[in-house]
């Protein structure tokens, strides 16, 4: 017993020594750790419906974009994989959906009974907005949300898809894989036709696209309204701004998708108005980090495609399953404008005062993004002979974690597979990196320099 202590102790406080050194550097070692551990799970010959041993990249890229909770796939995931092998992947999604981060400050928990500073930079990546001063009401509130939203979603599908003839076990495994895939924001789907065939079926889209708007919201949200749900008035700025943000893009997207495909027959077409209108709003939530697609996104206009290129960049909540920029660092970036149009010194929201510590984050986290898309896409078009439109398409969808692609990621060489998976790598645990660098870097200076306005623009 004293030796079980001995070594729980002993893990603590290299766990503290590490995450005190470089929080950064272990969270892209957990992360890495992580990817590799399913990689191995899903190379075993009981992962594949063949029970063939599964390339290493295929194997490789399927495990990176489950944690990274992506969905963008090399293979066809319904009928490549058996049941084990879906059980693994959806345990990637779950693990990837909660965080490394997040896991770090529970084994912090369990070891230290407290959480400390240690944790707290452990957790900053995940949950770095509103709701860090208390870590434990956190965790908890992660866990209650994650688990509860998926359950529901599995049973509001389980009956549909036994009316569709899947059975009672294929109809279970496929509704609790659905809920996890949805409030993690992941895009895999375990039936071989995807959701195309359901694009009329309210049933399906409803609770699949509601979960991927929880899921993408974050916890910090989830926590501020479980405790002030009936003020709003009291609620924190951050939860404001990302549920005015998050309603605004769908609604904005919505429209746009709408003068775009509704006229595209190969698209929505050939639904009726209240289809269309279902689809376009179950497509707005999913263009910014969702990853389902009711209709074939290939078959899409280019518009289309540009227009979802800027959604999946900007992603969805700070400390959320989604990827991207997050919408408040949008909202920070907008609010600059309209302070700086209206000649104020400060920016203002909701009867709050942004400090320009907030405004450098959010621009350096934006101006990192598009370097890491530009510089990315740049190298896929080198591997490859897809031109600009598709090549952008693929790899902002890989940074931003969303997994929509216009259908060439089967068809990519090794080389290009590889780098589609740095990037989701990179776009997973980027912001959680740059937030704790931001963190530790912040310093006052006693002494400082005489202040000079360059000529700007």
């Amino acid at each position: 017993m004293d030796k079980l202590r001995d070594t729980r102790a002993a893990v603590g406080d290299w766990l503290g020594r590490a995450a005190l050194r470089s929080p950064a550097r272990l969270a892209l070692l957990s992360f890495a750790v992580v990817i590799l551990i399913f990689t191995a799970l899903l190379s075993l010959p009981a992962a594949t419906s063949s029970g063939e041993r599964a390339p290493f990249i295929d194997a490789l890229f399927t495990a990176t974009s489950a944690v990274c909770v992506t969905g963008l796939v090399t293979v066809d995931t319904g009928t490549y994989w058996s049941a084990w092998g879906l059980a693994i992947i959806a345990t990637g999604i779950k693990v990837g959906g909660l965080g490394i981060m997040t896991l770090a400050s529970l084994i912090g928990l369990a070891v230290s009974r407290r959480l400390g500073l240690t944790q707290r930079l452990l957790a900053a990546g995940e949950a770095r907005a509103s709701g860090l001063g208390d870590l434990r009401s956190l965790l908890r509130t992660v866990l209650v949300v994650s688990f509860t939203v998926e359950a529901l979603i599995a049973v509001i599908l389980l009956p549909r898809y036994i009316m569709l003839d899947y059975g009672f076990w294929k109809s279970l495994g496929y509704s609790v894989f659905y809920g996890i895939s949805a409030f993690n924001n992941a895009g895999f789907t375990p039936d071989p036709v995807g959701l195309y065939p359901y694009s009329k079926d309210f049933w399906i889209l409803i609770p699949i696209g509601l979960g991927v708007f929880i899921g993408g919201l974050g916890y910090p949200v989830y926590l501020n309204l479980m405790r002030h749900w009936r003020r709003p008035r009291t609620w924190s700025l951050h939860t404001k701004l990302t549920l005015v943000t998050v309603s605004v893009l769908a609604v904005i997207s919505a429209g746009l998708l709408a003068i775009f495909e509704w006229s595209n027959p190969k698209t929505l077409g050939n639904h009726s108005a209240a289809e269309t209108a279902g689809n376009l709003f179950f497509q707005s939530i999913n263009q910014r980090s969702g990853g389902f697609a009711s209709f074939d996104i290939g078959n899409a206009r280019e518009q289309t495609w540009l227009l979802e290129d800027v959604l999946m960049f900007i992603g969805g909540g700070s400390g959320s399953t989604a990827g991207g920029i997050r919408v408040t660092t949008l909202a920070v970036l907008l609010l600059a404008i309209w302070a700086e149009a209206r000649g104020r010194r400060d920016m203002e929201a909701f009867g709050k005062r942004i400090g320009t510590e907030v405004l450098r984050g959010a621009v350096a986290i934006t101006m990192i993004g598009i370097a890491v898309v530009v510089v990315g896409t740049g190298v896929f078009m080198a591997q490859t002979d897809i031109p600009l439109d598709r090549a952008l398409y693929e790899v902002i969808s890989a940074y931003a974690t969303c997994g929509l692609s216009t259908g060439i990621t089967a068809d990519l060489p090794p080389e290009a597979k590889t780098t589609l998976i740095v990037l989701m790598y990179v776009g997973r645990v980027g912001s959680m990196t740059i937030a704790a660098a931001l963190a530790l870097n912040k310093q006052r200076r006693v002494i400082r320099y005489p202040s000079e306005r360059p000529i700007i623009g």
